[in-house]
């Protein structure tokens, strides 16, 4: 134990006896190393997407070949995220952490060689970026899993929520940085060497902080009455339980669709409004909003859900939000000159669609408690991946070959400019009768809310039988 460092949840009960959960002031470090762990990941996952048409002809690649650079996330993570969820729930919370931090910053360095000239690596040099990129995926899954089983094990059942949402926001935090920092750091493509070594920085702190500061998987005593329990069925007996919980599948299939579809939107972002005449910059800033506002609205509604326990309703309502402002976006981002609106547009999707992120996992949690946490978010997640690349590989599909235009923006490739009318609108529709099918058929139980309250009515009356004791 810590002793002054250890705060008392539930305080001293009975007669003399000690408290019977506890906090402790670490869980503000493990946070801080998740969040910058998170945030590095997405950073280069995203790093070449605001800057596609730059990367393309500064490698002398086509622009399927760059984004393979963010597909290649979704691909490995679906096989490495079964993986991921065994490790993490069978493991360790401090392995998977670790595990990920050192694949994450290898992955890092790695794409560094490809643009240095003293290995002179010619028509290889992609390859390299794209080897670089594979190690970073590899270590996508452990780190989005992370954030719940972290609220789980260390943070009390009134912090949960707001955790979880801290740790998964730092997700599209690292989007956003993406999205300013690399255009910034882009205006030419003889700038990318600079790019990737900045973009390198975070990762070996993140590695150095997960290393040598994290040192327990799980805290000398629980802060909840399901902390207990976290771990409490075995990987493949948790995972027959979640294909046979049909609200969970519910939720798997909407939810992940979902991610999918804010996944394809940030990687195709740019892409789709150089189209029509808009500059990478403003396409950088309609990705800041989209994640700013996203952040902001993913805070309070953590904050409200901490307080009221409405994660189904809360869920419901942001999704339908955010099924309408994909609608908007669809339609205003085949125009010219509506700089004004998309960014609004931009803003509400991120804001209602981001929101719903860290309060769906919980949710994942709650409906298939007593699974591990790493199981149910884990198996989401996978289920986005999977999704994510159906609809990168079908909108890229069905995008049409269109003769260069004089106010269009692009950096065109061999083969001319593309045009993403029918995509957005297809994705658009996506999103929309997701969001009618979740409402519709998704209910459940709070089955971890409900064990805790029958834990803590346990306690009370443990508590009052020894109170009734008569002194000897």
């Amino acid at each position: 134990m810590e002793g002054a460092e250890a705060e008392s949840l539930l305080g001293e009960h009975g007669l003399g006896q000690p408290a019977q959960f506890k906090t402790y002031r670490r869980r503000w470090f493990l946070l801080a190393a998740v969040c910058l762990l998170n945030c590095s990941n997405a950073m280069l996952w995203l790093t070449f997407a605001p800057v596609a048409d730059k990367t393309a002809a500064y490698f002398h690649i086509s622009l399927e070949m760059v984004n393979w650079l963010s597909i290649v996330y979704l691909l490995i993570s679906i096989p490495f995220g079964l993986v991921a969820t065994w490790v993490l729930d069978s493991v360790g919370l401090r392995c998977a952490v670790i595990l990920s931090a050192w694949l994450n910053m290898t992955g890092s360095i790695i794409r560094i060689f490809s643009v240095l000239k003293v290995m002179n690596l010619g028509s290889q040099s992609y390859w390299y970026l794209f080897t670089g990129q594979c190690l970073c995926a590899l270590a996508q899954p452990l780190i989005i899993f992370s954030p719940t089983k972290l609220a789980a094990l260390w943070f009390p059942d009134h912090q949960r929520a707001t955790a979880n949402m801290i740790a998964s926001m730092s997700n599209p935090l690292g989007i956003l940085i993406a999205n300013v920092l690399s255009p910034a750091l882009v205006p030419e493509g003889k700038h990318i060497p600079l790019m990737l070594g900045v973009y390198a920085v975070p990762a070996v702190t993140a590695c150095a902080l997960a290393t040598l500061g994290i040192h327990e998987k799980v805290p000398p005593t629980p802060p909840s009455a399901s902390a207990t329990n976290s771990t409490s069925k075995p990987f493949l007996t948790g995972l027959k339980m979640l294909l046979r919980n049909k609200p969970y599948i519910i939720l798997t299939v909407c939810f992940g669709g979902g991610i999918g579809m804010f996944t394809c939107f940030s990687a195709l972002l740019e892409q789709i409004l150089c189209e029509k005449g808009y500059s990478n910059e403003f396409a950088g800033l309609n990705g800041a909003l989209f994640t700013v506002c996203g952040l902001l609205g993913a805070f309070l509604l953590g904050l409200y859900v901490d307080r009221t326990r409405k994660f189904i309703e809360s869920t419901k309502i942001c999704f339908c939000l955010s099924a309408l402002a994909s609608i908007m976006f669809a339609v205003t981002s085949r125009f010219r000159h509506q700089a004004i609106t998309l960014a609004i547009t931009s803003s509400l999707f991120g804001f209602f669609g981001f929101a719903i992120y860290p309060i769906a996992m919980e949710l994942a949690v709650e409906c298939s408690y007593p699974v591990g946490e790493g199981t149910s978010a884990g198996l989401i997640f996978v289920a986005s991946q999977i999704q994510g690349v159906i609809l990168m590989i079908l909108l890229q599909a069905l995008t049409v070959r269109v003769s260069e235009d004089p106010a269009s923006t692009c950096t065109l490739d061999q083969n001319g400019a593309l045009d993403w009318t029918t995509p957005v609108l297809v994705l658009a529709g996506l999103c929309s009768a997701t969001a009618c099918f979740y409402v519709i058929f998704f209910h459940t139980d709070y089955k971890r809310l409900h064990a805790e309250t029958n834990s803590g009515d346990l306690v009370k009356t443990e508590d009052t039988a020894t109170a009734d004791v008569p002194e000897a």
